[in-house]
């Protein structure tokens, strides 16, 4: 009973996610399950931020599922890679998935203003990074200033966040501690490195009591979102 347990919660929170990252995208599939990178944002509206981040309104009011994206046609105008995403709500988070390797608002938060974080909205992001290592957790927690550290690092600038990283088991012991040695310490990071994805996704679940259907997103049955790449 308790590994069914598991396995339920599992596929209703953010730790599939990250049991699946290393995984390439799979061609044809309706939906995603591979190298998914997450943008989660709260104290903004999701069509606003969705356009923040480049998407069309008229596209996103049109309620196109994910599984229909190739059968739509992008628009002349837009000039570049686009990366089909899919999204969605929970509680006051706004969800955008991808899995083309990165999250598009890691790529354009520097250089695009509207991607900027304002006052009083709090955003999470876990971008793998495929194309560029290292994967990086973002945090723009309500003061407008955007941290990052790696997968394998802590969040000391935010401790609620950094407490559900340790309490996920994605922040291992580390000198500061005084109870390992740096040599303990990376062969602590080289024996669980495949594990680390999966506790940073299930810690950042955790910290935003969010949760992401698995069977919904494999089915592609979430809305679709076409973002241009940012221009940098």
């Amino acid at each position: 009973m308790s590994e069914q347990r598991n396995v339920e919660d599992e596929a209703a929170g953010l730790r599939w996610i990250g049991v699946h990252s290393y995984e390439k995208p799979q061609s044809g599939a309706p939906g995603m399950r591979g190298s998914i990178s997450l943008t989660a944002a709260r104290g903004v509206e999701a069509e606003e931020f969705l356009i923040r981040l480049g998407a069309d309104r008229e596209q996103l009011r049109c309620q196109d599922l994910y599984k229909e994206r190739d059968e739509l046609t992008i628009s002349s105008g837009v000039d570049g890679h686009v990366s089909r995403a899919m999204y969605g709500t929970c509680g006051d988070w706004v969800y955008v998935l991808e899995d083309q390797g990165w999250a598009t608002w890691f790529m354009g938060y520097r250089s695009v203003a509207a991607m900027q974080p304002l006052i009083g909205e709090e955003i999470v992001c876990l971008t793998l990074n495929h194309h560029d290592a290292p994967s990086l957790i973002l945090h723009a927690p309500r003061d407008g200033n955007v941290r990052e550290a790696e997968f394998r690092g802590d969040a000391d600038w935010s401790p609620e966040l950094d407490a559900a990283l340790r309490a996920a088991g994605a922040v291992f012991p580390s000198l500061y501690d005084g109870v390992s040695t740096e040599e303990e310490v990376e062969l602590y990071y080289e024996e669980h490195a495949d594990e680390i994805p999966a506790r940073v996704f299930a810690g950042v679940g955790r910290y935003c009591s969010l949760s992401i259907d698995r069977a919904t997103v494999e089915r592609g049955m979430l809305p679709l979102a076409l973002l241009p790449a940012p221009l940098i």
